[in-house]
């Protein structure tokens, strides 16, 4: 099956994952994938993740573990939300100048620079803009 937005699919799992309160979320393995998961652990919103090759087939497979809080019933996700800005049709670009804020602070939004994938925030720190990929909160 041929997917034509990775990243999209990734959120999708995600989001899914979460609202179904698993404990974790397995996917097709990229480098993208995997820095973007690395941002979510980083930030934590996310437990960990590890890139896991399947025997035989040659194939990486990217588990992450969700992160919840509270106990039993009352339990809630830490990511509310995931939304993909910039898509295959339509590429969304900020200058270093014109990064978005996520909910005031509160929220994360992941770019790809020529620096590679790195937060808003550090984007803004290091004075480089790119494509929004995706926003967390």
């Amino acid at each position: 099956m041929s997917i034509s937005d990775p990243i999209a699919d990734m959120l999708t799992r995600i989001r899914n994952a979460v609202q179904a309160e698993h404990p974790h979320v397995a996917m097709p393995s990229s480098k993208l994938k995997a820095s973007i998961a690395n941002i979510l652990a980083e930030e934590g919103f996310v437990d960990n993740f590890q890139v896991v090759e399947e025997e035989g087939s040659g194939f990486k497979t990217l588990k992450i573990h969700l992160k919840y809080v509270g106990k039993r019933r009352k339990r809630k996700s830490v990511i509310t939300n995931l939304e993909r800005v910039s898509v295959p049709g339509q590429r969304i670009y900020a200058g270093k100048d014109e990064i978005p804020h996520v909910l005031s602070g509160m929220g994360i939004c992941i770019m790809t620079t020529s620096r590679g994938v790195m937060t808003g925030r550090q984007a803004r720190r290091k004075g480089v803009g790119g494509e929004i990929l995706c926003k967390v909160w």
